[in-house]
């Protein structure tokens, strides 16, 4: 990690063309984030390839033991980015499984050499905004405060730490409070949530206790499955936050 805390990934140039890798919850849930994350790169000039064919990185077979199946999966997926290019992903979550994991799923396979490739390719979206196209937002919309969640695949996985805020912090009509217990996991977790709801269920309240502190009246993540999770209880607490990943938000105060 650099001195400022971003991550620290070899440079590369800016490119003229990158592959969008959209996810299964952005395709499914939120489709808004995808579209905006793919305008968001578009208004830098770069060409963004949407290939059609793609599907799932293979997490959560991978994260409940199903190795075979994981594979499987993910193999699929690794004819639909051929060239160099990034592979740009909205979420830490899918980006740290196909950056991290796959060798690991590939090791010993007769195309483990190419997955390695690809892999080696994957950023995630906000790491890719600041590290490699440098953006500059100008803020268009009215004051508002908000919150960040740093999901912990995003942290731990692919070390995007500072990047997100330094996005929001571009904003001048954003003002960006910090949760006290920033680091800790909304109880989401994939299966985790599904095998274990009263752990869960007890995180994602302690969760929503600190957005609650901070008076904000937007909850921003990079990640689809926390925001299912945190919006959720939200919404069953009847609380006025509303949860919206960083690129609809992105896209929402500097497109208009």
């Amino acid at each position: 990690m650099s001195h400022d805390g971003t991550t620290n990934r070899p440079d590369i140039e800016r490119p003229e063309s990158v592959y969008f890798f959209g996810t299964c919850l952005v395709d499914l849930f939120y489709p808004e984030a995808g579209m905006a994350g793919m305008e968001l790169l578009k208004a830098q000039g770069v060409r963004v390839v949407f290939p059609q064919g793609q599907s799932c990185c293979g997490q959560p077979a991978y994260n409940s033991g199903y190795r075979e199946e994981a594979l499987k999966v993910a193999r699929a997926q690794l004819d639909y980015f051929p060239g160099d290019w990034p592979i740009v992903v909205p979420s830490g979550s899918c980006a740290g499984m196909m950056s991290k994991h796959w060798p690991d799923l590939f090791k010993g396979e007769p195309d483990e050499a190419r997955a390695r490739q690809v892999a080696s390719r994957v950023w995630e979206l906000t790491q890719f905004l600041v590290q490699v196209l440098k953006v500059k937002f100008e803020d268009q919309g009215p004051p508002v405060k908000i919150t960040w969640h740093a999901s912990c695949h995003a942290q731990r996985e692919m070390g995007v730490t500072d990047e997100p805020k330094a996005l929001l912090r571009q904003l001048a009509n954003v003002e960006l409070v910090e949760l006290q217990r920033e680091k800790e996991c909304c109880g989401f977790g994939g299966t985790f949530a599904v095998r274990h709801p009263e752990i869960s269920a007890a995180m994602v309240g302690d969760k929503v206790a600190d957005i609650e502190n901070t008076g904000a009246k937007a909850v921003v993540s990079g990640d689809c499955g926390c925001l299912m999770n945190i919006s959720g209880a939200l919404e069953g607490g009847k609380k006025p936050v509303r949860g919206v990943h960083i690129a609809q938000f992105l896209k929402e105060r500097t497109h208009g």
